[in-house]
């Protein structure tokens, strides 16, 4: 609880310190800002004779999305907030988690042509609560549930500079020359197992001097349908040519809206960092809820 308490008040200090700073410029323009939160519900039951199969089950989700821009004759700026936590559970299985995740950038662009900017990024990203590995066993051949993440285990810090390409306004790309991420793992019992790429066990802090490539669409493909989708790549200068020294993530979300209070959204990740595992690691979320928004 303390941590999470701590990683508020970090996200509330840097949202809030960043915003203050440059609506204080007489050169910025007003913050246009779009926020939206919602709840996600799908539930399924079943009498124990009915013979099609099936298995009861209930699950919920949470998100919360904040975005502001600022885009005058000097400057692009931009703020995104991403939370997002949701449970799933059946007949036969405990309460387990289905997504988790918090995630907030910060981005400050100087243009120095119209479709070109020299940028700085800052992001973070972490989860809320403990993850597990189910279904391992122990030494006695017994199955158990592993602890492997939990919050600020792990927590990622990627500060960035680098160029920024604006052919238009549903597409951009970056290239962060000078980036360090710093992996942070503060709950011992995973620090000591040596994971997410410490350098020995019992490290809570790794830093990497990397070279970072994004790529960033967001548009409306047809009526009441958007789509946003995010590369990303971060390449170790100390470990470059080794397929080891790349992580790959690639988050795609697609918002079908039913009115202004129902939406469907389909939302997949495909992510590769063979510090915490050599393959491929994909997850694909449907769901449908009821959805506020304010936008300005």
């Amino acid at each position: 609880m303390l941590n999470r308490i701590v990683l508020i008040s970090i996200l509330s200090t840097i949202f809030f310190t960043a915003h203050s700073a440059v609506e204080a410029d007489s050169l910025a323009s007003k913050w246009k800002k779009d926020f939206n939160t919602g709840i996600n519900l799908n539930q399924s039951s079943f009498s124990d004779n009915w013979k099609g199969g099936g298995t009861n089950t209930f699950a919920i989700g949470w998100f919360l999305n904040h975005s502001a821009k600022v885009i005058n004759k000097n400057w692009r700026l931009n703020s995104d907030l991403n939370l997002q936590v949701g449970f799933l559970q059946n007949r036969t299985q405990s309460l387990r988690k289905n997504v988790d995740r918090i995630f907030y950038e910060f981005k400050a662009g100087y243009r120095i042509s119209p479709k070109w900017d020299f940028y700085g990024s800052t992001n973070f990203s972490s989860q809320f609560f403990q993850g597990f590995e189910y279904g391992k066993k122990n030494t006695a051949g017994e199955p158990v549930d592993s602890l492997v993440s939990n919050i600020f285990a792990p927590a990622y810090l990627t500060s960035s500079m680098g160029f920024e390409y604006h052919p238009d306004k549903s597409f951009y790309t970056r290239i962060g020359v000078g980036s360090l991420r710093q992996t942070f793992v503060f709950d011992e019992r995973i620090s000591r197992a040596g994971l997410y790429g410490l350098e020995k066990p019992g490290d809570n802090i790794r830093n990497q001097f990397v070279f970072q490539y994004l790529m960033n669409v967001e548009k409306d493909i047809f009526q009441n349908i958007n789509m946003k989708a995010r590369y990303s790549a971060l390449i170790d200068y100390f470990r470059m040519g080794y397929s080891n020294g790349i992580v790959h993530r690639l988050d795609a979300n697609f918002t079908m809206k039913v009115n202004k209070y129902v939406s469907t959204n389909l939302q997949a990740v495909l992510f590769r960092d063979y510090d915490q595992d050599p393959n491929w690691q994909f997850s694909q979320i449907l769901s449908m809820g009821v959805l506020y928004r304010l936008a300005d």
